[in-house]
């Protein structure tokens, strides 16, 4: 059967059964061998490269074989949208070097923007007025200018951080954790129609896939991967934005925090961040050492 690797690779990315680690060892396992166009892997094999768990096979089986034959379904399930496939040269190092990369992302906007200087800025989804006041004091002028923000389109810190950029003549990058046809929560849509259209807008699932619990960890570690640096603005001491903090560690980036009251719920985790080591940012200027040094 003669069919291209980034082909083959976009259809075990829409297979059922296998997560994101099991679909980064495939492609680990494939890069150590030439790519045979005239046999591809058995389900079998790739049960065992993957680490498909025994309650899982049957429906990855299914799906695999399905895919592999049915160019129809693909055609369906990709929707007409436009993907990257981490075998494509534009694909960023930075991103493919990282903690279960994604092997296919979808993608609405300027891709351009994905290979220049990327500051993610995560926080609290019921993030307070002082993360505006951080936002308004940080990214304005040198930031905006030199910089694109990455964030979740997440209320609270990801919104006012997408719209902070766009607001300053900045650019943003959306990463989302569901299709890029749902616009989760609803009260972005237009915000994320605008970012789609002007920036970019990526993700790992395809068209009508909802925003299931454990997609939003798995797009922060995207977040992780193709920043050089994480800022996080306000969070509790158990958060979203502490797990994207710590697989950034994990991918050797800066992780920079903005230090606030010790009273304040939503400042023990960045100040507990810098006690550990995190960068404490005050102003711009700060931010953008990381990215000369």
């Amino acid at each position: 059967m003669n069919m291209l690797l980034r082909d083959f690779l976009l259809r075990l990315h829409l297979c059922k059964g296998i997560g994101i680690v099991g679909k980064t060892k495939v492609y680990d396992w494939l890069t150590t061998k030439p790519w045979y166009e005239e046999s591809l892997p058995s389900s079998d094999a790739l049960v065992a490269i993957g680490g498909v768990s025994s309650h899982h096979q049957a429906a990855f089986i299914a799906s695999y074989t399905q895919l592999i034959q049915d160019d129809q379904l693909v055609n369906q399930l990709v929707d007409g949208e436009k993907w990257l496939c981490i075998s494509d040269p534009g694909y960023p190092e930075s991103l493919r070097e990282s903690y279960a990369c994604p092997i296919i992302l979808f993608y609405r906007g300027n891709l351009n923007l994905i290979n220049g200087r990327l500051l993610g800025i995560v926080g609290a989804r019921e993030a307070t007025s002082y993360s505006t006041a951080i936002l308004k004091h940080l990214i304005p002028g040198k930031i905006s200018h030199r910089m694109t923000i990455v964030s979740g389109l997440a209320k609270g810190v990801d919104k006012l951080a997408h719209q902070c950029a766009m607001a300053n003549n900045g650019k943003t990058i959306a990463v989302i954790g569901t299709g890029l046809d749902i616009a989760y929560p609803s009260a972005n849509r237009f915000l994320q129609e605008q970012i789609a259209r002007e920036h970019l807008l990526i993700t790992e699932y395809p068209n009508h896939t909802k925003g299931y619990r454990s997609h939003f960890p798995e797009r922060n570690r995207i977040i992780a991967g193709l920043v050089q640096s994480v800022l996080v603005t306000e969070a509790k001491h158990h958060s979203g934005s502490l797990i994207t903090a710590n697989l950034a560690l994990q991918n050797n980036r800066n992780v920079l925090a903005v230090p606030g009251p010790i009273t304040s719920k939503l400042s023990v985790g960045t100040n507990e961040l810098i006690a550990a080591g995190a960068k404490p940012i005050l102003q711009p200027e700060d931010i953008l050492e990381e990215f000369i040094s």
